[in-house]
């Protein structure tokens, strides 16, 4: 199976399913960013923005928000949803040169893509002193315990897991999780903060099939055993699925120069 250069890729040849099947953020999400942050965010960076699920929450609250994305289909997708406010840049993290400093740079679901090399000092230079880091995200799973172990074993012959590995191989029972892990042995970050925003949502068991089209784990799988794969998925499913969506949100502030 390709790596995490390959599967980082992948995601343009489903951008209007991704726009259509990734749940977006909630408003609450917006409300701990600014207060952790401890006045107003008028500037943000978004890196990875995708097709603007999180573009949208905080440009609709006043944020100037500069978006930025190297997949040109995920762009477009995300021009056509975000308020006309939004500076987009199709770009890379790595690829981002800082004419300016942001009060707010964040990541959606997207700062594993980037590369470890540097990220820390990269996403420093963007940042005002004293300017906040955030990133949020979390696995989409099945909440039922045995329809996720009926759907384990329907995938097992293609694919052992679907989500993404802890990048600094961080085991799930810490207390602190990645990326929050590496912000704490940064020194470039103060005051590094962890929370978890509870989301449930239910759905039909063809749209759960048709928002694993879009996981990179799949998207990388041969054609003919990505529709196996998701035929058998499908069978094992009920009509409708409960699903827990919760966002692991980890804030950092930008170290004053000495």
């Amino acid at each position: 199976m390709p790596g995490m250069a390959g599967r980082a890729l992948s995601f343009g040849a489903v951008a209007e399913v991704y726009e259509r099947f990734r749940p977006g953020y909630p408003a609450e999400l917006f409300d701990t960013v600014t207060a952790y942050a401890g006045r107003p965010v008028r500037t943000a960076l978004e890196i990875g923005a995708g097709t603007g699920k999180a573009t949208r929450l905080f440009a609709r609250r006043g944020v100037a928000v500069t978006a930025t994305e190297p997949d040109e289909a995920m762009l477009a997708e995300l021009r056509r949803h975000v308020p006309a406010s939004v500076r987009t840049v199709r770009a890379a993290f790595e690829e981002l040169r800082p004419a300016v400093r942001y009060g707010l740079v964040y990541a959606a679901a997207a700062l594993h893509w980037t590369e470890p090399e540097g990220r820390w000092p990269r996403v420093a230079a963007l940042l005002e002193a004293g300017g906040v880091f955030a990133s949020f995200g979390g696995p989409f799973r099945l909440a039922d315990p045995a329809v996720a172990q009926a759907v384990r074993a329907a995938r097992a012959p293609f694919l052992g897991s679907d989500e993404i590995p802890s990048p600094d191989g961080t085991p799930p029972e810490h207390d602190m999780q990645w990326p929050g892990t590496e912000l704490q042995r940064s020194e470039w970050f103060t005051d590094v903060r962890q929370s978890v925003l509870a989301r449930r949502s239910t759905m039909s068991a063809a749209d759960y099939v048709s928002h694993l089209s879009t996981v990179s784990a799949y998207l990388v799988l041969p054609a003919p055993e990505r529709e196996q794969v998701f035929h058998r998925i499908l069978r094992v499913l009920p009509d409708r699925v409960d699903m827990t969506a919760d966002l692991t949100v980890h804030l950092a502030r930008r170290r004053a120069a000495d």
